[in-house]
């Protein structure tokens, strides 16, 4: 049986730029792949320089005016939107699903987060505020939090619609405007905010182009662009933080991870393995910045756990990703999906055992598409590709310690510290860990995230921190006012 494409019911119109819709100044597009079978869904506009200074100047025209709205009136506009989104939160999660090759269950996580966060941020604008101090009289010092203008936001395709919209929020909130571009792999969420935005924002608050790398580098250098927004891959990362410089403008960066998942000798084997599956996020196939592929497991435990981590996952449902019984769905292109099999080599190269998974799937119906069976590799050791890259797909790399030294120090031996996750009833060995193992982000015998807690990375894993009070006001830059009178 062929798979055969959801019919989204959905046209890519152009670029959003200042309130309309229009083509690419070069007439070139993007064509928009279905991972799981190949089949063309749209094409999308590849926008060029001289369209990113379009949208800048939309953005830029619009900034005065929505920068004046009094904080109130601009978080009304934030609460409209979040009701769009619930509004349409199943037909958003359901071109994600299509579009990423994400299981629809999470994408549709994706939609209540995204409209949470626009309620969160509606919520702290009057928490905009500065200080006064009074050094003598007749005298006033004080501070004042002003927007930076037009702020460009460049997101990857692992939460399409989510990452688009979820990242505008608190620069909204703060009284920017901004240019927003979608993931060249997963573009037509992207586009669909834009239709959702235009009945809604006033033109130019909200623009929105889809494109490349040449696409993104055009948006960071641009001259009126004064704050960036990026997440994505600490390479690319990196290449955008030098451009910035040249500018010196700020930026947020929330960027990869290699993270762990540390299970102590008292921790129960089948319930680790089991928080170890949850953590890779495999609705996303692991292509998630916070997944945690290295488990490191005390010795003593090594062959319990994984023998139950072998089966958990080999138990994962594969299929189509808009069907409700799948929980991982293919991965999002042919380039990603190359990379994933390069890394499975790799694993075998450098001398570890390959458990399980691996490869394609046997079922007929999948052929078509970018799957590929979750793999765990045991007998990894820091020194190998699988166990210090990241690979952004579902490959878990199972590694042993004895010591807590030893925990601590492979733990903290890659360039990233975005997460790290705690198994253990001993909750003075967890806190140990806590404040010495290198990561932005740490769950002890739980998981999820909440609005309200700082969201971000330490060492090559980024820069800033999202979904919380701070992440609103680095959206704002601070101006003193020194009076006599």
């Amino acid at each position: 049986m062929t798979i055969k494409t959801p019919d989204l019911g959905f046209e890519p119109r152009g670029l959003f730029i200042g309130g309309e819709w229009v083509d690419a100044g070069s007439g070139g597009t993007i064509t928009s792949i279905n991972p799981s079978n190949g089949d063309v869904l749209g094409e999308v506009p590849l926008a060029d320089e001289a369209d990113v200074d379009a949208a800048v100047g939309a953005a830029r025209e619009a900034f005065p005016a929505w920068a004046a709205l009094p904080a109130s009136s601009r978080a009304e506009y934030l609460v409209r939107l979040a009701d769009a989104i619930d509004e349409h939160a199943d037909h958003l999660a359901l071109m994600d699903a299509v579009d990423s090759g994400n299981a629809i269950s999470g994408m549709r996580g994706d939609m209540t987060w995204t409209s949470d966060t626009y309620r969160y941020f509606a919520g702290l604008v009057t928490e905009i505020k500065g200080e006064t101090m009074s050094r003598e009289p007749g005298h006033l010092n004080l501070t004042l939090r002003q927007p930076y203008g037009v702020v460009a936001k460049i997101n990857p395709f692992n939460h399409p619609f989510r990452f688009a919209a979820e990242k505008a929020a608190s620069a909204l909130a703060a009284g920017n405007t901004v240019v927003i571009k979608g993931p060249e792999q997963a573009p037509l969420s992207s586009l669909r905010l834009g239709e959702l935005c235009e009945d809604i924002f006033p033109p130019g608050v909200v623009n929105i182009v889809t494109g490349d790398g040449k696409t993104g580098s055009a948006m960071v250098r641009h001259r009126h662009v004064h704050r960036i927004g990026f997440v994505g891959s600490a390479e690319t990362g990196r290449i955008i933080a030098r451009e910035a410089a040249e500018g010196l403008k700020e930026v947020t960066l929330e960027l990869g991870g290699k993270n762990p998942i540390i299970i102590f000798p008292d921790a129960d084997p089948k319930k680790a393995a089991l928080a170890a599956v949850k953590a890779m996020n495999m609705n996303r196939q692991g292509q998630s910045c916070s997944s945690t592929s290295r488990v490191l497991v005390h010795a003593s435990l090594h062959e319990q756990v994984r023998d139950e981590l072998v089966k958990a996952v080999s138990a994962i449902p594969i299929g189509v990703p808009w069907a409700p019984g799948a929980e991982m769905g293919p991965i999002v292109s042919q380039q990603q999906f190359d990379r994933v099999m390069r890394y499975i080599g790799y694993g075998g190269e450098d001398g570890a055992k390959l458990l399980t998974g691996g490869g394609p799937p046997d079922d007929p119906d999948l052929k078509g598409g970018f799957f590929v069976e979750p793999a765990v590799f045991d007998g990894v050791t820091p020194q190998m590709r699988i166990g210090s890259e990241e690979i952004f797909g579902p490959v878990m790399s199972i590694m042993t310690w004895s010591s807590f030294d030893e925990m601590i120090e492979i733990a903290n031996g890659v360039m990233y510290g975005l997460t790290a996750s705690i198994v253990t009833n001993d909750y003075s060995a967890a806190m140990r860990t806590v404040e010495q193992v290198e990561a932005g982000y740490v769950w002890v015998n739980s998981s999820g995230r909440y609005l309200g807690a700082p969201y971000g990375g330490w060492k090559q894993s980024g820069i800033g921190r999202e979904e919380t009070l701070e992440e609103l006001l680095s959206y704002t830059r601070l101006k003193n006012v020194n009076m006599r009178w």
